[in-house]
């Protein structure tokens, strides 16, 4: 299952935007309406790592699949925004 460079980037990108989702969507409304800054914390700190994975993971699939410099920036870009790392994913599953 993480035997290549491809799978290992697509879990940890999806797992990465799961932690995106869940920041955004669960751990802020709580630190604002909840005024509890506890699960940011926890939340926030987890999604920096797994993002911290997901720039390595991306930097090592691109270069070992020779992917062009802008369309390993497509990918960071997205994974940036909310839901992007489904963009991710349908992106790379083409080259698949």
């Amino acid at each position: 299952m993480f035997k290549t460079a491809l799978n290992r980037f697509r879990i940890i990108s999806y797992i990465e935007g799961l932690s995106y989702l869940t920041l955004l969507f669960i751990a802020m409304p709580i630190k604002y309406i909840g005024e509890n800054p506890y699960p940011v914390k926890v939340i926030g700190m987890t999604h920096g790592v797994l993002f911290i994975l997901f720039m390595i993971f991306l930097f090592e699939t691109m270069r070992k699949y020779n992917w062009e410099n802008r369309f390993s920036l497509k990918l960071f870009v997205y994974s940036i925004v909310p839901f992007g790392s489904f963009i991710i994913e349908k992106r790379v599953k083409k080259l698949i």
